[in-house]
């Protein structure tokens, strides 16, 4: 039975990877249908609890497909996009053309941020894989923040329709490692990174997103 699940979890793993690489292009699609709609939803949750103001500097880490990037520049935000994927960062580059906007898209691991310190008012990660949560991540991610500063990570969509939809969705993501596991309060999970963290919940029309803000204490 081991067995079994170790093949199962290394299938789950490899099939995201192949999402935000490879199969990049595909990104946009499959969350829609996952989320039955609800993922631009979810991802926008972020920007209701964003305190920068216009003109501030952003910065999103793992950008994706660049959707959130726009939302950021057409609200008045100077935004950075950072990314591993270069799949994800032609995807995302591809879209900022179009918009006719100023391209700065980054390319690099989240636990070695390519910039100087308090250089952000607000870092934002909408459904980022666990290296958000890693202790190299957050402490680098404290380091270019301001004082004061909002680290927000959507980390989690949950469908709330009730029809058989919603709950054969709800089960995949508990079989593909999205739903469930014990975690220590949002609060004293970020305390040692030198952040007061509040988990909330944002309503959507068939759903409600899960939001982390945190903010540096000074």
């Amino acid at each position: 039975m081991e067995k079994v699940a170790s093949v199962w979890w290394k299938l789950i793993r490899f099939g995201f990877r192949l999402l935000y690489n490879e199969m990049a292009f595909t990104y946009d699609t499959v969350s829609t249908i996952v989320s039955l709609g609800e993922w631009r939803c979810w991802q926008q949750a972020a920007l209701t609890y964003l305190e920068a103001k216009c003109g501030d500097t952003v910065l999103e880490l793992a950008h994706g497909t660049g959707n959130l990037q726009l939302d950021l520049i057409d609200a008045g935000y100077e935004t950075i996009g950072y990314d591993l994927s270069p799949y994800m960062g032609r995807i995302a580059k591809s879209k900022l053309e179009k918009h006719v906007a100023t391209i700065r898209l980054v390319r690099g691991k989240a636990q070695q941020l390519p910039f100087p310190a308090k250089r952000f008012k607000a870092v934002i990660s909408t459904f980022p894989t666990d290296f958000i949560f890693a202790a190299e991540t957050l402490h680098d991610i404290a380091r270019i923040l301001s004082d004061d500063g909002q680290l927000i990570i959507v980390p989690n969509g949950v469908l709330t329709g009730g029809g058989v939809t919603e709950t054969g969705m709800e089960w995949l993501y508990r079989i593909t490692g999205q739903r469930g596991g014990q975690h220590p309060p949002i609060a004293q999970f970020f305390e040692p990174y030198g952040f007061s963290a509040v988990l909330h919940e944002k309503r959507c029309p068939r759903s409600i997103a899960q939001v982390i803000v945190a903010r540096k204490k000074a």
